[in-house]
């Protein structure tokens, strides 16, 4: 007999997407070797579009939503994992091409789970996510560009999101100075626990700027937002620096011109968690065990059930989420 499980739907309706909490079963589930019996979830931005149907990020419906997803395995007809296995999966494909972890249960590929890595719980597992995979992959980036810690300070931009957050953390453990850039002054000591040495308005970014460089202010930079602010970041980037640009939240043009990069030599790094090869994954996320400490990752993360998701997905797209949201599937 089929299992019945609880999951948020995205179906289109007269060409509108439509978002429910709806009741599956285990013979509705995508094809995949490896069975997960789902712990948690996280809430990102491109969550927020695909929940919303605000962009297409489903490629066809009825479309699971969900990026993210952290349980133990119930069947694996792949070796390489066992049932009871603490396994978690980010991006892939996920509430894209590939019913997501917005369920109590999954089925997935194996090539794409990573196992969770001691001592992460599960739900601490998703209050890292694709924000937090995201955010430690832009460090990588910029410490093998040559940006390490030095006098002048490293922006992050959106610093108050998800990838903001685990960033500030994460650069301010490895010694490094950070500017915090965020358009809700109200979190300047929410920031500022997490590490940040400064506080940047967002306002004084946002602005197009007829300049074509800034005074050197920044060593390099954490993008998260896009659009005007990218184009100010990289105008004030110093020479040699590195910008790590991995969103969109401001907007995906970028209204800048060449000289940032022939006249300073500033470098814009795109990164990109979705397909990020395995090897990389793995190596990232023993960075992020290493270097973000778990009391500020705990300290900026609150715990959501499932059906607050299409609330929740609304919230993220106005800019009302401080820091991580982990979904528990099961409450």
């Amino acid at each position: 007999m089929s299992e019945t499980f609880k999951a948020i739907v995205a179906e289109e309706v007269d060409g509108k997407v439509r978002t429910t909490l709806k009741e599956l079963a285990t013979d509705d589930l995508p094809p995949g070797d490896v069975t997960v019996r789902v712990a948690y979830s996280t809430l990102n931005y491109k969550d927020g579009l695909a929940v919303t149907g605000r962009a297409k990020i489903a490629r066809r419906f009825p479309m699971v939503c969900g990026i993210d997803l952290a349980g133990t395995v119930e069947e694996s007809h792949n070796p390489e994992y066992r049932p009871g296995d603490r396994v978690l999966i980010t991006g892939w494909g996920l509430s894209e091409t590939h019913w997501g972890g917005y369920s109590q249960k999954q089925r997935v590929k194996a090539e794409w789970l990573v196992p969770v890595p001691a001592p992460l719980s599960l739900q601490q597992a998703m209050a890292i996510g694709t924000a937090g995979l995201t955010a430690m992959l832009c460090v990588m980036a910029l410490e093998h560009h040559g940006i390490g810690p030095g006098e002048h300070p490293v922006i992050v931009t959106g610093a108050a999101g998800g990838v903001g957050s685990v960033a500030v953390a994460v650069l301010a453990r490895l010694g490094y100075k950070v500017a915090a850039a965020t358009g809700r002054p109200q979190l300047r000591d929410y920031l500022m626990s997490l590490g940040a040495t400064e506080i940047v308005e967002r306002a004084t970014l946002a602005q197009p700027s007829g300049r074509p460089l800034d005074s050197e202010r920044w060593a390099g930079g954490v993008d998260t937002v896009g659009g005007e602010v990218l184009a100010s970041v990289l105008r004030g980037t110093r020479y040699g620096g590195a910008v790590a640009a991995c969103g969109l939240a401001g907007g995906a043009t970028l209204p800048t011109t060449v000289y940032p990069f022939i006249l300073r030599g500033v470098s814009l790094l795109g990164i990109d968690s979705v397909m990020c090869p395995k090897p990389k994954r793995l190596a990232a996320w023993q960075r992020l065990v290493r270097d973000l400490p778990l009391d500020k990752l705990d300290a900026m993360t609150v715990v959501e059930p499932l059906a607050k998701v299409p609330a929740l997905a609304e919230a993220i797209l106005n800019g009302q989420i401080r820091g991580r949201v982990v979904i528990d599937v099961n409450a």
